[in-house]
């Protein structure tokens, strides 16, 4: 098989305060092949964004990667000096933050941006670089090109935004995107014209997509796999249609049990009790076992594993086969 563009190994990422180091990011581990979407699903707090800022270079002090890899196509940058980095951030991985307005300079034309970012990454003149920049402002969508390369952010709507947003990650033609909550502050009709677009990139660039959302309607709709989070670990992971429709977790299966359907069923969502716990107080044993309803001693003191299971991996000692022979 060939080298994956994305090999996360047991990444690690710390935030120190005066009193303690609080470990946001826990032993995460996981793949992104060409042309492959993969969801990070979780409530907030999960470690879903650090993880993929920890991957574009992004965490900022008091933050560190403290530990474990991060290699893309084989070439490992997480322990690149800055000035590497800032050459592969663009170039190489591309960028989709929540609310475009964070990515876009509200005082330049969003045609100077696209055709600054191009020159900066890509061998182009100026009047190649903006032509370039009038074919990717089409192929996100946006009307009339040629005639709104010249506005203003503050001349776009939000989701017209999001798209200028889009064509600036992918103008440099990166090998992974990192889109972070991308349709979070768009209205639901544009929000589906977001998601067809994300799943164009890996079909027509074979771009690898990281997409970091807590909306599961969008996972199932536009990733090929899912991961799962939990309190900074990674409790599942797996092919989208098979996590949704079997998950393994308890934390997983709470998840998939909350999303309403259309065929009328009478019967109540599923709760979680609780909530996520705070980065200075998560228990000893499976950060889950509070809120668990398959909780049992071991829980509480060790940690599980990610163990495969069929398509997918669990991190849960429900799925042991020391556990299930005891039971036996």
């Amino acid at each position: 098989m060939s080298e994956p563009v994305l090999s996360v190994r047991n990444l690690e990422v710390e935030f120190a305060n005066r009193h303690r180091t609080l470990r946001a990011v826990d032993g995460v581990s996981l793949d992104i092949e060409k042309g492959e979407v993969l969801g990070v699903v979780g409530e907030s707090g999960a470690g879903k964004s650090v993880t993929g800022l920890a991957v574009i270079g992004l965490i900022d002090p008091p933050g560190r990667i403290s530990g474990g890899e991060i290699r893309l196509a084989g070439l490992r940058i997480d322990d690149l000096p800055p000035e590497e980095i800032r050459k592969v951030r663009g170039k190489r991985i591309g960028m989709i933050f929540q609310d475009p307005l964070t990515s876009l300079n509200p005082l330049y034309r969003i045609g100077d941006q696209l055709v600054e970012t191009m020159r900066t990454h890509l061998n182009l003149s100026e009047g190649a670089a903006r032509k370039r920049a009038i074919a990717l402002l089409a192929e996100v969508g946006i009307p009339a090109p040629d005639k709104r390369i010249d506005g203003y952010p503050h001349q776009f709507s939000g989701g017209m935004r999001q798209r200028v947003v889009i064509a600036l990650a992918i103008c440099a033609e990166p090998e992974l995107i990192i889109a972070d909550e991308p349709t979070t502050a768009l209205d639901v009709s544009v929000q589906a014209q977001i998601i067809a677009l994300i799943k164009r990139l890996g079909r027509d660039h074979g771009t690898a997509v990281m997409l970091v959302t807590h909306d599961m309607g969008v996972i199932a709709e536009t990733c090929d796999r899912v991961a799962v989070m939990y309190s900074g670990r990674i409790a599942e992971i797996g092919p989208v249609q098979d996590v949704v429709r079997n998950p393994l977790h308890p934390y997983a299966k709470g998840l998939m049990g909350a999303i309403p359907t259309l065929a009328g069923d009478t019967h109540r969502l599923v709760q979680i009790p609780g909530a996520m716990p705070r980065l200075s107080a998560i228990p000893p044993g499976c950060a889950f076992n509070p809120r668990c309803g398959f909780v049992f001693d071991r829980c509480r003191v060790e940690r599980p594993e990610p163990k495969p299971q069929g398509s997918q991996i669990v991190a849960c000692h429900l799925y042991d086969s020391s556990v299930r022979n005891s039971a036996a």
